[in-house]
């Protein structure tokens, strides 16, 4: 299957194609683990540029293995470009109908990109939320959430309106963040940890727009100690 491109290059986090279908429907669990993990998002969760080993989310597997909570590699359902309303519509095209131990959300720097509207990002991010909610099986207390990395400390930024670029993922995150609030799921915060990153080339995929796995080792450790506490609910 061939990846499809969203709208028109440089579009963010949408100008490189990945050579594999893997991101656009979940991939196998492991069989026999305890426990079931999806991880819903764009690019960040795919892992753009870098190799399936450095997505976080499969870092962070590992690291729950390492401590001896039986998870599964996770399923993904996450493409390059998407913003919330697209993967509202790539989850329902999937016809998953599993339940999962542990549900993840990364999702809506597409939407900052593209300039669409925070009430757009808050409505269809409630409804993203709730989603999550079902592939938990109805339990919010096994779903949580990662804010959305600033890529204005990217390479790939240089030239542009880096400041602007980082108070609209401020906003952004801040609806996420309230909407985490109100359904009482947990909300992870990796936003400085991607602006931290800046003039550290070792931090970036070869794009230079997405991380690397050096990065995202960084939001799978910051996300070990909430997905533990989940697991063990």
């Amino acid at each position: 299957m061939t990846k499809l491109l969203f709208f028109f290059a440089p579009l963010l986090l949408a100008c490189v194609q990945r050579s594999t279908d893997s991101d656009a429907m979940p991939t196998p669990t492991a069989p026999l683990a305890n426990y079931s993990f999806l991880s819903l998002g764009d690019s960040y969760t795919i892992g753009e540029s870098v190799s399936e080993a450095d997505r976080w989310s499969v870092q962070l597997a590992g690291m729950l293995r390492k401590e001896s909570v039986d998870v599964a590699t996770p399923d993904i359902i996450a493409r390059t470009g998407w913003t919330t309303a697209e993967l509202q519509d790539a989850i329902k095209a999937s016809g998953n109908q599993k339940t999962y131990s542990l549900v993840s959300l990364l999702i809506g720097v597409n939407n900052q990109y593209r300039g669409q509207s925070q009430d757009r990002y808050r409505t269809e991010f409630k409804e993203l939320l709730q989603t999550a909610i079902k592939f938990a099986g109805g339990n919010s207390n096994h779903v949580f959430v990662l804010s959305i990395p600033d890529w204005g400390a990217s390479p790939y930024a240089t030239g542009q309106n880096k400041t602007k670029i980082g108070q609209e993922i401020d906003q952004f995150n801040a609806i996420a963040k309230d909407e985490c609030q109100k359904a009482n799921i947990p909300f992870v915060d990796i936003t400085p940890l991607t602006r931290s990153a800046a003039g550290d080339d070792s931090q970036f995929a070869s794009d230079g727009l997405h991380y690397s796995g050096k990065q995202m080792q960084q939001w799978a450790t910051k996300a070990l100690p909430v997905a533990k506490d989940l697991l063990m609910k």
